[in-house]
């Protein structure tokens, strides 16, 4: 019902168009018997969870007054936050700095810039191909969780452990979407392939 509620016109009836949803048709819709959508019509209406309008159409209250407030707030953003902090179409900021001050302030490094250098200190090894160690770099990246020296080695034990090589491991996980590598990842898979096997 709900979602027949949010395609409804307006928003939060039970409607199809201009056509009233009855108890018969949701019991067609919905692959029940018109006895027990009637039924769970009556218990949900006892609930008080729907209202029946002058129309004879059901509607979701809150899904009304959540529409309207959405609305509502999306004018509010429209006009751009807080109109008291703009003068003439500018914002109107107080500058708590002096001259002197403003020099000695030292500049933040942007998140930008400080996340690609973190996830690029790390030289690629020579048995990982370029392509390859720049697709695992953009994976370490999106995941928030840049390349340290640690993390390598840890890789490198895992596919040592496996049997594999580094290039083998990190090409496996470029090509899964993985962060990392563990071993015991190998030894699940040859043994739910054994097992089918």
């Amino acid at each position: 019902m709900i979602c027949y509620m949010h395609e409804g016109s307006p928003y939060g009836y039970l409607k199809v168009g201009n056509k009233v949803i009855l108890a018969s048709n949701l019991a067609g819709m919905t692959g029940l018997t018109l006895q027990e959508a009637e039924g769970c019509l009556k218990e949900l209406h006892d609930a008080g969870v729907y209202d029946i309008d002058e129309d004879g159409v059901i509607c979701s209250r809150r899904m009304i007054r959540d529409e309207n407030l959405r609305n509502i707030r999306a004018l509010g953003g429209h006009k751009g936050g807080n109109p008291t902090l703009k003068v003439k179409g500018k914002v109107n900021l107080p500058d708590n700095l002096d001259d002197e001050s403003k020099d000695k302030q030292k500049p933040t490094p942007s998140s930008s810039s400080s996340s690609s250098s973190s996830s690029s200190n790390i030289n690629r090894p020579d048995s990982v191909p370029e392509q390859v160690w720049n697709d695992f770099l953009k994976i370490r990246k999106a995941k928030k969780s840049p390349l340290t020296q640690t993390a390598l080695n840890g890789i490198q034990r895992e596919a040592d452990e496996a049997g594999w090589t580094l290039e083998d491991a990190i090409t496996e996980c470029v090509s899964r979407g993985w962060q990392g590598f563990k071993a015991e990842w190998v030894y699940k898979a040859q043994e739910t392939y054994q097992r089918a096997c």
